[in-house]
């Protein structure tokens, strides 16, 4: 293929490869999704108890698959994404915890732009912290990384356990927001 020098010069350069970092906290290590966590990562979101606040629908494979390469687009192109969670006693992957970018169809948009946080374990190991040592770690790392960037995240009101973790973390309610015809509140922090 021939190039001229006008199409060489709009030729954008590649964005750099993000490095993932690994953060350990006393029980859990935070990596990068691997291909080979990929069966236990569908299983993961086949669980009824741990989708019903997050859209309600457990995923399909391809669904999973969907996620997985979206996060490390993510990484890619924002330098930020969602950990795997893995529990460092036992080496299981056990769910994830991390910042995404979605250009959400919401009302209002407020978190466009921002380090929008989430996070998610498997329903079976809920109750123990792992979420709010989870989410500390991740925020730290932000924290370092993004130096006063905005940090957001959304709520289903009724998820009183991720309410309870928004709040531990330093996150403050700021109002409410319509996302896919529901409401959520809003926190920031």
């Amino acid at each position: 293929m021939h190039m001229n020098a006008e199409s060489a010069d709009r030729k954008e350069a590649a964005p750099a490869m993000t490095i993932i970092p690994t953060l350990m906290t006393e029980r859990l290590i935070l990596r990068s999704h691997r291909l080979e966590d990929f069966e236990e990562y569908t299983a993961f979101w086949t669980q009824e108890d741990l989708v019903r606040y997050i859209g309600g629908e457990t995923s399909t494979r391809e669904q999973a698959w969907s996620r997985l390469l979206r996060y490390a687009g993510m990484w890619h192109h924002l330098g930020f994404g969602f950990f795997a969670v893995e529990e460092r006693q036992s080496g299981r992957f056990i769910g994830e915890v991390g910042f995404l970018d979605l250009h959400r169809d919401m009302y209002p948009t407020t978190t466009e732009g921002t380090l929008e946080s989430g996070w998610g374990i498997t329903p079976a190991l809920q109750g123990r912290g792992y979420a709010t040592e989870a989410v500390k770690a991740a925020i730290a790392w932000a924290d370092d990384t993004f130096p006063g960037r905005r940090m957001t995240c959304i709520v289903d009101p009724e998820n009183r356990p991720s309410l309870r973790v928004a709040e531990k973390v330093g996150f403050r309610r700021i109002g409410e927001v319509f996302y896919k015809d529901k409401p959520n509140v809003m926190f920031e922090r």
